[in-house]
């Protein structure tokens, strides 16, 4: 048993990221009341430090900084330290990182912020290195200037908290336009969207490229809506780039956070779930509105990666995976010319290395990221062999280098489950089994849901984080917000009807909860939430999407399931809120303009309302369900039910009165309430839905 000359109050935490920490010389707190108590008695400023378990410079700033015992000095004579998880507290990240943004520039993990007792931010930044380097100052002549001008000149530091909470309190506030939503707002937003897209490598700016799911998702939208080429050609080409690029594992599927470089080749080899959550769901689509079955295989192997990986045996989904192991970042991942022909043997390793471009010099470090370079029909060509001989030998090889790859030391996995995240990702397997008519991901989804319904509520309210068989936190808006869009999702891939129930539970505690009467929008923060020095409100779709984003989707849907139009209203003062703030930052708003898609379809009569009655033996139903999710259709709602089930007619007014024909299933195409002449077969339906 290795014996540790230090232990700090971090080892009592679940946090993965936080028991990293726990043997450091720092005299590391929790946040909680007995470190802040501890800032206010003592007058000390408060050192918060806010990182991720996968983050690769919070393990270097570790590394070169606390766990240094002369650095951990300084910190601990002047400053009371606070280690923060982002995943867990991302309230707590979410004020900081903008405090640090105002006052730099620029944010990122690991954030170094430096509070007053009253914990207002008056100085921050993110990675320091241990000594002056990268035009940066190393991280102790920072402590030493931070408690200087903290003893020495409190006026002043007082005088710079006070300008930034009043920054702060700012960011929250955003005036109604008079402006009606119209088609024109998504026309002008997808033309400012595409000025800054790469039509060499897809995706959009210059390195670093991180993968734009949200954004393509519009771009197909607008495709679906006006026909425009260029849309459907943007999300295509983007998404075949960033899946034959190495931010995509070639062997175990799934994605990587994001691309350093413009082409998609070296990544940020951290894989995270929402990433994984919102590109496996972009892939479905763009396989919907394209038929091209490589979209297809890459969703699956998403979802595939996502079941091996990332789930628990109770069916929650993990948080991420580390991008070093053995001390190195992308280790685990990266393979040499020797070691493939080893394993292969010359022949298929020529044929392999050439298709994945493998050279004896490599692309990263002296080694090799696998990524497709060029068209399999230009490889069998420089190679000498056919087409179907290059596929044969890549799938080979590839099933030869992953059972190797398996016994490498695997990069560290963070086993909290967060509720937003798995709302994220239920959603994705939900339609997912649907559209592939996979029962297994049906499956996958419903225990999901089920652990998270079972294990993360407590006194009426959602927890946020799940991890060693405890629930903490109160919920965020994303919580609620993306854990019912995917029961709703379920419950339209399934028909079961608790999963649209517990979701309008959900939608209801988020209007006790969250919602600003006096201004309109969401709060980040319940009214049952612990205080913090401001209450923010989360607009722009980032990594994730913003909860507000996603509740305004999820509150037209629910009108339209639930006929409460009080949905429909609220989704509809956000978009006038915002109107002003999507024209300005287009590309900020990647799932609003999804959400303001979806509305003005309705509102056009341009949306599906489509119910699926069954008879008792459901005659007939897969083959009408097949017809309906093989289709690209964003703006449409999907009602089940079993005939006689009075139930599920009282909550879904679009099943009341709704009945088989002779026993058959039988399929209810609507827009705006108005339906057509109900039908039994595929072709009658496929003509509806043309």
């Amino acid at each position: 048993m290795t014996e540790h000359k230090h232990t700090n109050r971090l080892a009592g935490e679940t946090s993965p990221y936080l028991l990293q920490h726990k043997h450091n010389p720092v005299d590391w707190h929790p946040w909680g009341e007995e470190a802040l108590d501890r800032a206010r008695a003592d007058n000390k400023p408060i050192l918060l430090s806010i990182g991720y378990s996968a983050c690769h410079w919070c393990h270097v700033m570790e590394k070169e900084s606390f766990e240094d015992e002369r650095t951990a000095e300084l910190m601990n004579k002047h400053f009371i330290n606070i280690k923060v998880d982002r995943e867990e507290r991302p309230d707590i990240d979410q004020i900081y990182m903008n405090a640090v943004q105002m006052m730099t520039g620029h944010g990122g993990w690991p954030l170094t912020v430096f509070l007053t007792p009253e914990l207002v931010p008056f100085f921050g930044g993110t990675y320091f290195p241990p000594e002056d380097r990268y035009q940066m100052p190393g991280f102790p002549k920072v402590l030493h200037g931070v408690a200087e001008a903290y003893r020495e000149s409190p006026e002043e530091v007082a005088e710079t908290a006070k300008s930034i909470l009043a920054e702060l309190r700012q960011t929250n506030i955003a005036s109604e336009s008079n402006e009606t939503p119209s088609p024109q707002m998504l026309d002008a937003a997808f033309r400012g969207i595409v000025r800054n897209y790469d039509a060499r490598n897809g995706g959009f700016g210059r390195a670093p490229k991180f993968p734009p799911a949200m954004n393509l998702e519009f771009a197909l939208r607008t495709f679906h809506r006006t026909k425009n080429a260029e849309a459907l050609e943007i999300a295509t080409h983007t998404c075949r780039r960033m899946a034959e690029g190495g931010m995509y594992d070639q062997l175990g599927g799934g994605f990587h956070r994001y691309s350093t470089d413009a082409e998609w080749l070296v990544p940020h080899f951290e894989k995270m779930l929402y990433d994984n959550a919102l590109l496996s769901q972009l892939y479905l689509h763009v396989y919907q509105a394209t038929g091209d079955p490589f979209f297809r295989r890459i969703t699956e192997e998403t979802l595939d990666y996502v079941v091996r990986e990332m789930t628990d045996a109770q069916g929650g989904f993990y948080s991420s995976q580390d991008a070093d192991s053995e001390g190195e970042e992308g280790r685990f991942f990266v393979w040499s010319v020797d070691e493939i022909s080893k394993l292969l043997g010359a022949e298929d390793a020529r044929i392999f290395c050439a298709y994945y471009d493998v050279t004896p010099g490599g692309n990263f470090e002296g080694d090799n990221i696998l990524h497709v370079s060029r068209p399999a029909e230009d490889v069998a060509r420089a190679t000498g062999v056919s087409v179907e001989r290059l596929m044969e030998t890549v799938e080979r090889g590839r099933r030869v280098l992953f059972e190797r790859r398996e016994r490498r030391v695997k990069p560290t996995r963070d086993e909290k489950v967060l509720t937003a995240w798995n709302g994220l990702m239920l959603a994705s397997f939900a339609e997912s089994s649907a559209v592939l008519d996979r029962a297994d991901y049906r499956e996958v989804a419903e225990r999901n849901a089920g652990f998270l319904l079972g294990n993360l509520r407590a006194n009426n309210l959602l927890l946020h984080a799940h991890k060693d068989g405890r629930a903490k936190f109160n919920g965020y808006l994303d919580d609620y917000a993306f854990m019912a869009d995917g029961l709703v999702a379920l419950y339209e891939a399934t028909g079961t009807l608790c999963w649209l129930e517990e979701a309008v539970w959900l939608a209801e505690r988020m209007v006790q909860e969250f919602w600003d009467e006096a201004e309109g929008g969401f709060f980040y923060t319940g009214r049952s939430h612990e205080q913090l020095i401001v209450r923010t409100k989360d607009y722009f779709d980032n990594a994730t999407p913003s909860g507000n984003s996603v509740t305004a989707n999820l509150f037209l849907r629910l009108a339209i399931f639930t006929e409460n139009e009080d949905y429909r209203r609220k989704a509809v003062r956000m978009f006038r809120s915002l109107h002003d703030s999507i024209g300005r930052y287009p590309s900020a708003f990647g799932r609003l303009l999804c959400a303001l898609d979806f509305h003005l379809a309705f509102e056009l009569v341009k949306s599906r309302e489509i119910a699926i009655v069954t008879g008792p033996e459901e005659t007939g139903a897969r083959e009408l369900l097949r017809e309906v999710w093989q289709r690209y259709m964003p703006n449409k709602v999907v009602a089940q039910m079993i005939e006689g089930d009075e139930k599920a007619a009282r909550l879904v007014p679009l099943l009341s009165g709704r009945s088989t024909i002779n026993g058959q299933a039988t399929a209810y195409v609507c827009e705006h309430y108005t339906c057509k002449q109900p039908v039994t077969t595929p072709t009658g339906l496929a003509a509806q839905l043309e």
